[in-house]
Order: structure tokens, then sequence, then C-alpha cells
């Protein structure tokens, strides 16, 4: 098999396709995370009625996000398994509220299930956020081939049941990049064209491997797809501080300007506001 990441041009990631909308990446993105989850690790119950929610998002667009990513089911360790139809319960009508309430607004779906991405789609998804790379359904990727979404691409072991182990023993950044490969060629041959890289922080990593992916972040992907990063709230950077994840906005802040000088396009956060002051810093650098 050939594993080569196919070569693009840094011209060809400057722009996604969100259904027909061409969305620029010349400018990093703020992706604020809405969880409809009774159980996420920092804001669990929060957020998991409709108004809540509505609330939440009409917040994180006010302080700067331009997408808004959705998930019903927590993927913190020891977290309730649901299944696709308990996802879609859960999020009910919420997506196409949001997006007639907000129009300009981008919403990603954050899901491993393809009958969730099929019940999005028809809601009114513009990206589908992946966090198992296709291992977790062997439908998803011809189902976003099918829906002709951009497709999050983020790294995972292999199960759901393995996925916060750490069982990576080689270089972290040969390791991921061997991954993307592989995968990048099955969505391409799928005709999957707008492909985003998530490396997976807080996915069985250990500290020294995601400390490593900050300070190599350009090496991911070789610098030939966008990049997300989702550090928000991650234990990597608090417990070795003894902090809980609402008490390190300040060291990530700092690790968020590292990754932008580093090609980070997109941002996926919980605190929306003080991660737009540091790409405003970012922008004036």
């Amino acid at each position: 098999m050939n594993t080569e990441i196919p070569k693009l041009k840094s011209s060809d990631f400057s722009t996604l396709n969100c259904r027909g909308h061409v969305v620029g990446l010349s400018k990093p993105k703020i992706m604020g995370i809405l969880n409809i989850t009774p159980d996420s690790f920092s804001d669990g119950g929060k957020f998991n009625t409709g108004k809540a929610a509505l609330l939440h998002a009409e917040k994180m667009i006010s302080d700067g996000a331009s997408i808004i990513d959705i998930g019903a089911q927590s993927t913190r360790p020891n977290a309730e398994f649901l299944s696709s139809k308990e996802e879609i319960s859960r999020i009910g009508n919420l997506i196409s509220i949001i997006k007639k309430e907000f129009p300009p607004i981008l919403i990603s779906l954050d899901t491993f299930y393809s009958e969730t991405v099929k019940f999005g789609f028809d809601e009114g998804i513009d990206l589908v956020n992946d966090i198992s790379g296709g291992m977790f359904d062997d439908k998803m990727f011809e189902t976003v081939a099918e829906t002709g979404l951009p497709y999050i691409l983020m790294h995972i072991n292999p199960t759901y049941e393995s996925m916060h182990e750490k069982l990576i023993h080689d270089d972290i950044i040969l390791h991921i990049n061997y991954y993307f490969s592989e995968k990048i060629q099955k969505l391409r041959n799928l005709g999957i064209k707008d492909i985003i890289l998530d490396p997976g922080f807080g996915f069985g990593k250990t500290v020294e491997q995601q400390h490593q992916m900050i300070d190599e972040t350009e090496m991911i992907g070789f610098g030939e797809y966008p990049l997300l990063i989702g550090i928000s709230r991650k234990s990597f950077i608090y417990k070795p501080l003894g902090k809980s994840p609402l008490e390190i906005q300040e060291e990530t802040q700092k690790i968020h300007l590292k990754i932008l000088q580093k090609g980070a396009k997109i941002l996926r956060v919980h605190d929306v506001l003080e991660t737009k002051k540091t790409i405003d810093l970012f922008l004036k650098k």
C-alpha cells in the first residue's frame, strides 16, 4: 500500500467548502465546544437542555467563535457509552435552531457514528468531527463522502475501549503521521477533499508525548493539511501542575500562542473569549 501523504500546495487548504460556502483559513478560527452531555469532564450537565445550550452557543459566538462543535457523547475516561439513536435523541432540533438563529455560524458535529452524521447533515451541519478516524463505524468514511462535508480526522487508538490507553512506544510524530497517511489515502480515494487533521491531544498519549506534539506541531501532517488543535482543559496540562481543569487558563493560552506560531488553523476550546485575545495577539505579531 502506498502510504505517502498526497502533496498539496499551501493554497489547497486556505479554504474549506462547507455546503457550497467558502470558508477562509488565512486567519485562525475558534471552534467553541458545546457539550450537550451530563457527564463531560469539566462542564457536564451545564448545557444539556435546549435553552441552556442555545444561550451558551450565543455567548461563544459573541465572544468570537466561528464554529460551534456540538457533542452529545462524552469521551472522557469511563464515560457513559451512547448509541447513535441516543445521540440523535439528545441532539434533538438543536442544530436547526442554532442555524436558524445564527445563519453565518458553522456547526461541527462531534460523533463517531455514520447514522448521526446523516441526521446532522439533514439538520444542517457544516463539518464532521470524528474522534475515531472512521474506526468505530465502518460506514463513516463513505457517509462523509456522500455528504460532501469537510472531515476532521483525529488520531486515536483503534478501539473505543483502548482510546485512552498509552499504547504508543515509538516516536509520537512519526506514529501520528503514518496513521494520517493511511487514512488520508482512503478519504481522498472516496473523493473527500476537505480534510482537517487533529493529532488527538488527551487520547492515549503520555504527558511527554503531548509536549513533543506541541513542540513539533509544524511536523504533523508535514504541513500539508490544516491542523485543528484541542488542548482545552486537558489533563496533561493541569495534572502535573496540581490544578483543576478550570485553573489553567494562562498556561493554555501560552500553548495556544505557540501552536498558532507553528501553523495551527483551528483551536477547539471551552474558553472562547480568552482564546480570541490570544489569536488577536498572534495576528498583531
